[in-house]
C-alpha cells in the first residue's frame, strides 16, 4: 500500500516539475529520470506479507524440532499454547495448530502419546510414556525435562 503511495507521489512531483520547466531540455531530462525510476520499480520483487493467521509455521524452525516429532501431526511442537483455565474441579488448556484450529485438552487427557498432567500460571506440563516431561509455555517454547 505504501509502495503505491510513494509511486504516486513521485509521478505527481515529476509532472509538476515538467509543467514548471522553462525549456524542453529539462523536460527531456525529467522524463528520462521518470523512465529510470519506473524501470527500477519494475525490477523489484514483491515481498509477501506475513500472515497473522499462519500459526507457528513462521515461528518454528526445523532445528528446534527433534527428528521423530516432525512428521507427527499431534506433536506438541506443532501447537501453540493459547490459554489456560484452572478450576476447582476441572482444568483445561487450549492449543492452536498451524492451521488455526483450536484443540482443548483436559487435565489427564492425552495429546497423541503425551498426557497433560499439570498446569501452572504460564505453562502446561505433559508426561511422555518414557517418564520424561514436556513443558510448553506462552512463548511457544517446548522443553523436555526429567522432572518438573
Amino acid at each position: 500500500m505504501s509502495f503505491f503511495k510513494v509511486l504516486i507521489i513521485i509521478i505527481f512531483s515529476l509532472f509538476l516539475s515538467l509543467s514548471f520547466a522553462d525549456n524542453h531540455g529539462k523536460k527531456k531530462e525529467v522524463l528520462e529520470g521518470v523512465n529510470e525510476i519506473a524501470k527500477e520499480l519494475e525490477d523489484e520483487e514483491e515481498v509477501p506479507l506475513n500472515d497473522p493467521f499462519a500459526g507457528n509455521e513462521g515461528t518454528t524452525s526445523a532445528s528446534n524440532i527433534p527428528d521423530g516429532e516432525q512428521d507427527n501431526e499431534m506433536s506438541l511442537y506443532n501447537f501453540k499454547l493459547a490459554g489456560l483455565i484452572s478450576g476447582k474441579d476441572h482444568s483445561y488448556i487450549s492449543l492452536v495448530n498451524s492451521g488455526g484450529e483450536f484443540l482443548t485438552v483436559t487435565l489427564g487427557q492425552f495429546l497423541g502419546e503425551i498426557q497433560l498432567i499439570d498446569l501452572r500460571l504460564t505453562e502446561a506440563i505433559f508426561k511422555k510414556s518414557d517418564g520424561k516431561y514436556m513443558i510448553i509455555d506462552f512463548n511457544n517454547i517446548v522443553r523436555e525435562t526429567d522432572e518438573y
